[in-house]
């Protein structure tokens, strides 16, 4: 371990090695733990040391989430429009599943950073490639909403928690018991009527990622249907 900590204070500091050290850190324990102390301390330096590379943690936080959105795969070219969002948006999905605090970090800057403009500027792009008007571009970047980035809030779901390093850990839901079912029929209908998973923060027992691509298909479904209508804001 000496040793190993002896490697590590004679590797130069960097900006990239900060970042990368800060995300480990975050993915591990969550953003809520994550510190210029012990992110020096991690790297085996001062704190002061850290300031040459970010000016503070906002810089520091803004700078981790570009880093992970770089982690999202570009299409091929010639890719067909529908299918180079969907796996654009497939691969944020899977980013964000390797770092579980970035979607709350982005969603708590008040500004978009540059990687994330860059990304939905290209979205943007594939759109507009694909033969949609602006005009509907437009409303579908609405629709997609978080779900262009890989995310999206589902209801009652107590998961989300910046500083969540993983999946929760609280108790899932019981089975709805039967006075609750007997006074909402519909909903305990519905609540056994599809496949299931333990883990699932969409509710008891739902699947997070068949939820999650059964959504953005009838969403791309539906802008394609858009598109080949000549559809227009007009319409309305």
């Amino acid at each position: 371990m000496a040793e190993q900590a002896g490697t590590a204070r004679r590797t130069p500091l960097s900006r990239e090695r900060i970042l990368r050290t800060a995300i480990a850190l975050a993915d591990a324990a969550g953003i809520g733990s994550l510190s210029m102390r012990n992110l020096a301390q991690e790297l085996g330096v001062v704190p002061m040391a850290l300031y040459k590379h970010v000016a503070n943690k906002d810089e520091l936080l803004d700078a981790m989430i570009d880093m992970v959105v770089g982690e999202i795969d570009t299409p091929m070219p010639d890719t067909e429009w529908k299918q180079a969002i969907r796996g654009r948006i497939l691969s944020a999905r899977s980013a964000l599943q390797r770092h579980p605090w970035a979607a709350l970090a982005i969603e708590s800057r008040n500004m978009a950073t540059p990687a994330i403009l860059d990304y939905l500027d290209s979205v943007v792009a594939t759109l507009r490639s694909g033969g949609l008007s602006a005009d509907l571009a437009h409303h579908v970047m609405h629709a997609m909403g978080s779900r262009v980035l890989g995310f999206s809030q589902e209801l009652f779901d107590t998961t989300r928690d910046a500083g969540r390093s993983g999946p929760s850990t609280a108790p899932q839901p019981a089975a709805m018991p039967p006075e609750v079912a007997a006074r909402f029929p519909h909903l305990a209908e519905i609540a056994t009527a599809a496949s299931h998973d333990d883990a699932s923060v969409v509710g008891s027992g739902c699947d997070d990622q068949f939820e999650f691509e059964f959504a953005l298909d009838l969403l791309l479904d539906g802008i394609e249907r858009l598109q080949q209508q000549g559809w227009t804001s007009a319409h309305r």
